[in-house]
């Protein structure tokens, strides 16, 4: 029997449906049509389907729908604010912080959630922060880049963060491409 939610997605609100076994990431993916974030491993160990759940990451092949009833989701379609891309997407770009870019979504969620926490991360925090996403491409060096090139440009005063804005966006942001 289906159950109805309420969430908020990147700043709107949807009203919907869903099992009670549908997994969030299932759910962003198959019936809202947000295909940034990535299904991966379904058992939350590679972190492809991060996204922020009021205001923390989360893998979201590890919450269920139902779960998120009432909550604010913010995804990767998400970081892009009146058609300008987040700090986080335009690093990632220029430090080539991203490969396939099938991890991408997920490393830049991941990342933002600590950025919101801790606007001056070390790098031995940035990657304890992304120690549960999993990249078979590069050897973080770049991603690590990235997020420290990304802080630097928040603190400049370059973005809101996500968690207080609702994460509103545009969709198909740098790396909310579908895979």
């Amino acid at each position: 029997m289906k159950q109805s939610i309420r969430v908020t997605v990147n700043g709107e609100e949807h009203a919907s449906e869903v099992e009670p076994r549908t997994l969030l990431v299932t759910y962003l993916r198959e019936q809202l049509d947000l295909t940034g974030t990535h299904i991966g491993c379904d058992t939350g160990q590679c972190g492809a389907c991060t996204v922020m759940l009021d205001g923390q990451p989360v893998k979201s092949c590890m919450v269920l729908a139902v779960q998120a009833d009432g909550a604010r989701v913010g995804t990767v379609e998400g970081l892009a604010t009146n058609g300008k891309y987040h700090p986080i997407q335009d690093a990632f770009w220029e430090k080539h912080g991203l490969q396939c870019g099938f991890c991408t979504p997920g490393m830049m969620m991941a990342a933002v959630g600590l950025l919101e926490r801790n606007p001056n991360p070390s790098d031995a925090e940035i990657r304890e922060q992304l120690e549960g996403n999993l990249c078979r491409c590069t050897g973080y060096q770049n991603i690590v880049a990235a997020v420290r090139s990304a802080a630097e440009a928040m603190r400049a005063g370059e973005a809101q963060p996500v968690a207080a804005s609702g994460a509103a966006g545009a969709a198909g942001a740098a790396g909310g491409e579908e895979a």
